[in-house]
């Protein structure tokens, strides 16, 4: 997606070799109207798909996530990294290793939100080592419920996530794939 690779050329970060900072746009101040158009880039490459939720992981991947939803007018549920007060026991849980954060969270979602049966489609900011993804997919499995694809906002080709979600026949479709960060750049794969 063309508008966001301009927007991750003028405004992203590059921090050594393998983080790529976002936060003026993506994590941390959020463009709405780019969210917007991003979550009509997903609901348009999943529309045939009969998705019945959108799920994503607190809270980097909510504004992709919410304006999918949106678009697809259905529901966005999203995994919490911490357990409130509110919370009952009867939840669906999974072990996620955050790469940038260098820690575990435990990422928890209510069991009525994720019903079995339902095709749910997974949204993320980042695909690096598949950790959050795969964390969603255990929730899946769990509820008994139906993948029907991924949606990433940034790929980081040369870590290994595409390639645990390649072999286990996942459909991810990604609107930034970076190949490399060369002397502090973005360097996307679709460049020569």
């Amino acid at each position: 997606m063309q508008l966001l690779e301009d927007r991750i050329k003028k405004d992203g970060r590059v921090l050594g070799e393998d983080v790529l900072k976002v936060d003026n746009f993506l994590n941390h101040q959020v463009d709405p109207k780019l969210m917007a158009q991003l979550g009509a880039e997903f609901a348009r490459l999943f529309k045939d798909e009969k998705i019945d939720k959108v799920l994503t992981v607190e809270s980097s991947g909510i504004a992709p996530a919410v304006f999918t939803a949106l678009d697809l007018e259905v529901p966005m549920v999203f995994a919490r990294k911490k357990k409130s007060l509110t919370l009952t026991e009867e939840n669906y849980t999974a072990d996620v290793y955050s790469f940038t954060k260098q820690e575990t969270n435990h990422i928890i979602v209510d069991k009525r939100f994720i019903q079995p049966g339902e095709r749910v489609l997974l949204i993320d900011d980042f695909l690096a080592n598949g950790q959050a993804v795969q964390g969603m997919m255990e929730i899946l499995d769990a509820a008994d419920a139906e993948l029907a694809g991924v949606g990433i906002v940034i790929e980081k080709t040369f870590q290994k996530g595409r390639a645990l979600l390649d072999e286990a026949n996942v459909r991810v479709e990604s609107l930034a794939r970076i190949a490399a960060f060369e002397d502090g750049e973005v360097k996307f794969a679709d460049e020569n």
